[in-house]
Order: C-alpha cells, then structure tokens, then sequence
C-alpha cells in the first residue's frame, strides 16, 4: 500500500497537504490550551474567597473556643464566634463553588476550541488521502491484472487529452490503434494512466 505518490510533484503536494493539516490541528490545540489557561485565570478570586474563609472560620473557631474558658459566660461568648465561623465556611465553599464552575466552563472550551477546527480539518483533509490511497491500490492491482494495460489505457483515452499529444499518433489515431491492441500504443497509455494517478509503470 502507497501512502504518498510516486511522481515528484504530486508527491510534494500530498506532503504538504500532510504538513499543513498537521500543523493546523497543532496550532488548533495550542489555541485551546492557551484559552483554557487564561479562562483559569479567572478562578484566581475564587481562590482567595476560599483561602480567606478558611482562614477567617479558623480563627474564628479558635477565638471561640478561647472565649469558652471563661467562667460563667464561656458558652454564651462562644455561639457568636461559633456562627461567625459558619460564615467563613460558606464564603470558603462558595470560592471553592466558583473555581468548580470555571474548571467546568475551562474544560467544555478547550473541547470545543479542539474538536470542532480538528474535525473539520479531517473531513477536508483524510478523506482525499484515503481515497488516493484506495485508488492507487486499485490501479495496481489493475495494472497487474490480465487485460488491466488495456483497461488503464482505456482510461487515459476517456480522460483528459493534453498528455495523449506526447504520444506519436499512428495511421487512424490512438482509439484505432488501442481497439486493435497495438502494444506499444496500450503501454504508452497505460503509461499516461498511471502517472496521471501519481504512480509509476
């Protein structure tokens, strides 16, 4: 199986067909990476809230627990600083919430930013080069095949005729001499079949 042709200038173009899809889809993912780093950035606030609620309910809870070593009224002092402590817990959550919901937006962007330019780059791109690879496989295998020299031939004769004037023209023209089954004139054109495909004889 030939993945690229076997005449230079099609093989250069299929190459850099290769190259640039490639380099597309880097790019692509490159784009998104950099986009899902500065959509985190927004989390950074919700870092701080989580960092200075856990750190206002901490001191909060020791305050508390300090106020109840005194006598008599200890565990009056100790529910306000108690509840205060709640508080920073829940500012702590809700910065914790925050980062949660710019992690999840971050994610579905870098798919989206990556899957939607990727597959359209494949379906432009990985189609053509599949079919090129089937249809040089094909014309192989035909070359190869008993009557495939007359079959090409036929074919070089049914497409486009600018290369068929590189061919000497024999007494009643190239359609004669190919129904007549000149060897020369079938492998000439063969010839031509196959390097229209990017292929060599």
């Amino acid at each position: 199986m030939l993945l690229y042709a076997q005449t230079p200038a099609r093989r250069n173009r299929q190459i850099l067909a290769d190259l640039i899809a490639v380099l597309l889809i880097a790019a692509t993912v490159k784009f998104a990476l950099t986009v899902r780093g500065a959509i985190m950035r927004l989390a950074e606030p919700g870092r701080k809230v989580e960092s200075s609620g856990e750190s206002l309910a901490h001191a909060l809870a020791e305050a508390g627990d300090t106020a109840s070593g005194v006598p008599l009224v200890g565990d009056l002092l100790r529910k306000p600083f108690r509840s205060a402590a709640d508080a920073g817990t829940g500012l702590a959550d809700a910065g914790q919430s925050l980062q949660d919901v710019v992690s999840q937006v971050a994610t579905l962007a870098t798919f989206a930013l990556i899957i939607l330019p990727v597959a359209f780059v494949l379906l432009l791109w990985l189609p053509l080069r599949v079919r090129w690879i089937r249809r040089s496989a094909t014309l192989r295998d035909l070359l190869d095949a008993p009557g495939g020299a007359d079959l090409l031939a036929l074919r070089a004769l049914t497409g486009p005729p600018g290369a068929l004037s590189t061919i000497p023209t024999p007494a009643g023209g190239l359609a004669d001499a190919w129904r007549r089954g000149d060897r020369h004139v079938i492998a000439a054109l063969s010839e031509i079949a196959l390097r229209r495909a990017g292929l060599k004889p």
